[in-house]
């Protein structure tokens, strides 16, 4: 499956300080469910992604990983 945020199953999230998102449903008609695939391309170039029900997680968990990094410097 082709997506917008890969190509050959590389990022394509390539600017550094970028986000990209992509809606898409699991499960089967009455049980699916809504998640966001979402990539963040850090200003040192390292690449963060992740899958969750809504992009405001997505955003939460991006800046738990900012966090993270920072004070490991």
């Amino acid at each position: 499956m082709a997506t917008k945020l890969t190509t050959n199953g590389v990022s394509t999230t390539t600017i550094p300080g970028t986000e990209q998102y992509e809606v898409f449903y699991t499960g089967y008609r009455s049980q699916r469910k809504k998640y966001y695939q979402y990539d963040y391309r850090h200003t040192d170039g390292e690449l963060f992604s992740c899958v969750a029900p809504t992009l405001t997680e997505c955003r939460r968990k991006r800046d738990e990983w900012l966090y993270k990094k920072a004070s490991h410097n």
